[in-house]
């Protein structure tokens, strides 16, 4: 199974994975001239696209998708609830809490929760390797603990630094909107949860949807270094993704 993040920030949010059987993105919150042109630099034939996988309804997360539609046909799998808001969509499953198959990958469904209607991340399991996409949450409960821990490649969020928002530009309440239950994890939150998820099969960390006014890449990093090297724990890769630039297409 193989996976690039094509983009991960405020302005837009797109991962491409593959299995030997079916290739999927999750979420289309870039331009679809965007999200093609990166499929075809990786050497991937969009119109191969099986389905795609929607976290949820902010324009960040599908900004691209009416018009790449207009270009390929892939089922595109939501909760009922984010229905009145994708109606253009025509081919498309419901999704719920349990898990479902998509060609050979197994797909499970974690419920995070979001300033929105309905906001889902996704474990995306081929026979015994797993990633782990969780993003837009203001945190994670923690009956998904067990299913969350021991995965071969987490992309998480790693939003904000508190510090850097609290003393940034951002209007009161936006602070707060972020801050709260229903908003983003902060760098530290982020570390807090990997920590605790990481096992001996986890070769990657990939940090996601960083903010460009309250967060730096070296701030993402050294919070997670500093909890991963106090909690005794090793993790070969970690990668911070990027708005404007792909990652590789890295292999589990």
């Amino acid at each position: 199974m193989n996976v690039s993040v094509l983009s991960s920030g405020s302005k837009g949010n797109t991962t491409y994975i593959e299995s030997k059987n079916a290739k999927i993105l999750i979420d289309a919150g870039n331009s679809s001239k965007y999200i093609i042109e990166k499929l075809q630099e990786l050497n991937i034939n969009p119109n191969e696209i099986d389905a795609i996988l929607i976290t949820h309804v902010h324009v960040d997360h599908i900004k691209g998708l009416q018009v790449l539609l207009k270009r390929i046909n892939p089922c595109v799998y939501m909760t009922e609830k984010m229905y009145p808001y994708l109606d253009y969509v025509k081919n498309y499953c419901f999704i719920k809490e349990s898990a479902f198959s998509i060609k050979d990958l197994t797909i499970n469904v974690i419920k995070t929760s979001h300033d929105t209607e309905d906001s889902v991340g996704y474990i995306v399991n081929n026979d015994d390797k797993s990633i782990v996409y969780i993003t837009d949450t203001g945190y994670i409960n923690n009956k998904y603990f067990d299913i969350l821990s021991n995965r071969n490649i987490y992309i998480m969020e790693s939003n904000h630094d508190i510090e850097m928002l609290n003393n940034g530009r951002y209007p009161f309440e936006l602070r707060q909107r972020i801050l709260s239950d229903k908003g983003h994890l902060s760098n530290y939150d982020s570390a807090k949860y990997l920590s605790k998820f990481i096992g001996n099969k986890t070769k990657y960390i990939l940090l996601a949807h960083l903010s460009e006014e309250n967060n730096t890449k070296e701030l993402a990093l050294d919070t997670l270094n500093e909890r991963l090297n106090k909690e005794n724990i090793h993790i070969d890769h970690i990668i911070v993704t990027s708005q404007n630039k792909e990652t590789d297409l890295i292999s589990v």
